[in-house]
């Protein structure tokens, strides 16, 4: 019996000698021991902490990976914007000079009274485009000498101006008494004269090389002949009166010589 073990056996003196041996056993245990255990168990403790670290330096890798793309696309969209607004102020530039050519031909020929200003400011190869027919240079500044020297205080307003890329659309108003002979085929009327009409050109290099002009031509006749009304009225009236005469004349011509015509 003294040999077999104090855990073998199941009295209850032999439990008490199975507890007293374990609790020596854990007391003989050195602070080594103790110490080699503490490590485990921190081990274990930290694996959360350690995943933790390791998703935060990821973020922060990601991060710094995305930083300088965000700084390519950054400055790609700057010149993008700086491109743009450089070709938007080119071609705002360029229709200004445009603008200011077209202004020249109603302040300088017609206002100032300088035809030879055409020659500057039209291409050779220029082309009037009219409802039915172009017109040449030559055809079209023969058309301004004549209103030029059909009133001699011609004036002409620009009302509104709209210009893009190569191309210029003015409105403009027509003023002028009509004193001296060049205006179509009518003879000094001295009738004022006001109509509005639009003319878009086309430039090209720093000269017109294209135009489309359109206004209310009969307005203008209209206006001619208002101012004649009472002469238009005189002249209807005089030429019935001499129609009514000379039918009266020929009717006494005729009437003796058809009373003496013998009978039978």
């Amino acid at each position: 019996m003294r040999n077999l073990r104090a855990k073998d056996c199941q009295l209850p003196h032999c439990r008490r000698l199975s507890r007293r041996a374990n609790n020596s056993c854990n007391a003989g245990r050195t602070k080594d021991d103790q110490a080699l255990a503490k490590p485990v168990l921190f081990a274990r403790q930290s694996k959360p902490e350690v995943k933790t670290l390791r998703l935060q330096s990821a973020f922060l890798i990601s991060i710094l990976a995305v930083i300088p793309s965000a700084f390519r696309i950054s400055a790609q969209s700057t010149d993008g914007v700086t491109l743009a607004t450089t070709t938007s102020s080119t071609a705002q530039s360029l229709a200004d000079q445009n603008r200011t050519v077209a202004l020249r031909v109603f302040e300088e020929i017609f206002n100032q009274r300088r035809p030879e200003v055409a020659a500057e400011i039209y291409s050779p190869e220029f082309r009037n485009h009219g409802m039915h027919s172009d017109a040449s240079l030559v055809v079209d500044q023969g058309w301004a000498r004549s209103e030029l020297q059909s009133f001699p205080d011609l004036h002409m307003t620009v009302v509104k101006t709209v210009a893009e890329n190569d191309l210029v659309a003015i409105l403009w108003t027509f003023r002028g008494t009509h004193t001296r002979y060049g205006y179509g085929s009518f003879p000094p009327t001295g009738a004022h004269i006001e109509f509005r009409g639009t003319t878009v050109f086309r430039v090209v290099n720093g000269r017109i090389l294209e135009e489309w002009t359109t206004f209310n031509q009969w307005s203008a006749y209209s206006q001619v002949a208002q101012h004649l009304q009472w002469r238009i009225i005189s002249a209807a009236c005089l030429f019935l009166l001499v129609w009514l005469y000379i039918g009266h004349l020929v009717f006494n011509w005729l009437g003796p010589k058809h009373s003496h015509v013998p009978v039978g």
